[in-house]
């Protein structure tokens, strides 16, 4: 079998709508970017995921199914400079310098603006970020942003401000078992029963990574045409699939990393974050997760372990690599020898089931403020001598306890 230029992925990419698999809160009728399609209506955006869920496809479907000029640039390696010029082309062909793209149509109206996108936008620094935002004011471009971190944290809020963000879910198992039958088309292949099953959770919601492995084994093993379970298994134990920082490899290690911190197993926690820190992996994805794990394992155990939790980030923040692993190291350390309870956390998802099944109850009186005279009358706040345990929650909830200290 001839090794083709570009991936199967690539090759089997969805160009509309009808064609795309998956994303139904989004893409389904009446649901948000199908609206946006179909009354031409694009405004700036972040589109938010894991890996292989769509994030780029979409993009571009946008673009095509409306109509627009579409710039792709990669935050890993694009600069100012790489901006500059698609805006400096938006312009100039706006107002007339040329007349492809961008000249005015039969109707003499102006081509649609463009969009620019711009995939792992995390990526891409404060100031970087801070020079995208005249261009999509002004309307030169619309900017849709693509990201596998939370855009809260980073992206500028002054961009996300000015962009609707989108979550993209991972993939369900029927969806990637649709994915994977169109690759086999593609490839000219058939695969076993088993190994549809094995390859759907091999992909854990990123189609990529199943797809990966079907080409290259597909590519290995020609001019066999049937795939079975025992080949996909002995192409995962060649090096022709190495370690994607951004793909299966990274999901299967923070959780062992996360699980082994958990059970205090600290020669474990090492092993992987090592993994991690060889395989590139950004050392903020790491800490964050560190934070996260400081609150919702160790909690009140031991609330020092969120001060050390920042404290790695901030560090990795201003060292980066290499000096930054040291710093990982210690905080995972500290992380998986503190005791642990999942206590506090456990107790606010219980407190948030009965406020998303009860609505809004009844604040007592007593806890309301009482910024005017009628609403001190009517009982609005008391003295802080009468509070007691039994006054402050709801009246529909009284004596409901959610923590119990261990």
């Amino acid at each position: 079998m001839s090794q083709p230029s570009r991936p199967l992925a690539d090759r089997i990419r969805p160009e509309s709508l009808d064609e795309f698999i998956g994303q139904e809160h989004l893409v389904g009728k009446g649901k948000p970017l199908y609206q946006v399609i179909k009354n031409n209506r694009v405004h700036s955006m972040i589109l938010w995921g894991t890996p292989g869920v769509g994030k780029t496809t979409l993009a571009r479907i946008i673009a095509h199914s409306t109509g627009r000029p579409f710039f792709e640039l990669s935050a890993v390696s694009a600069n100012k400079d790489d901006v500059r010029k698609i805006v400096e082309r938006a312009r100039l062909e706006r107002a007339g310098g040329q007349r492809d793209l961008f000249s005015m149509n039969e109707a003499n109206e102006p081509k649609p603006t463009p969009i620019l996108f711009l995939d792992e936008i995390h990526r891409f620094n404060k100031a970087q970020q801070d020079f995208l935002l005249p261009y999509i004011e002004d309307g030169t471009v619309i900017l849709i942003g693509a990201t596998t971190e939370n855009p809260s944290f980073e992206v500028i809020p002054a961009l996300l401000s000015r962009s609707q963000v989108f979550v993209l879910e991972p993939l369900k198992d029927e969806d990637i078992d649709k994915i994977i039958r169109r690759g086999m088309e593609t490839l000219g292949v058939t695969v076993t029963d088993e190994a549809v099953e094995f390859l759907t959770n091999y992909a854990g919601g990123d189609a990529r990574q199943s797809l990966n492995l079907l080409e290259v084994t597909a590519q290995l093993y020609a001019p066999e045409t049937e795939i079975s379970l025992q080949r996909l298994k002995d192409t995962l134990q060649s090096k022709h699939l190495r370690y994607d920082k951004q793909a299966e490899e990274h999901f299967n290690t923070i959780s062992a990393y996360i699980k082994s911190m958990r059970a205090s197993n600290v020669d474990a926690a090492l092993y992987y974050l090592a993994r991690m820190v060889n395989g590139g992996e950004d050392p903020k994805f790491i800490a964050r997760r560190m934070v996260i794990f400081a609150s919702e394992d160790i909690g009140v155990a031991n609330p020092t372990a969120l001060v050390v939790a920042n404290a790695v980030f901030r560090a990795v923040e201003m060292v980066g690599y290499p000096e930054c692993q040291i710093n990982l190291a210690h905080g995972t350390v500290y992380l998986a020898q503190a005791k642990k309870s999942r206590e506090s956390c456990d107790a606010f998802f219980r407190a948030l089931e009965d406020v998303q099944e009860r609505g809004n109850l009844p604040i007592p009186l007593k806890l309301r403020n009482a910024p005017t005279r009628l609403m001190k009358e009517l009982g609005y706040g008391g003295d802080y001598e009468m509070y007691d345990e039994g006054d402050l929650l709801p009246e529909a909830l009284k004596g409901k306890r959610y923590f119990s200290s261990t």
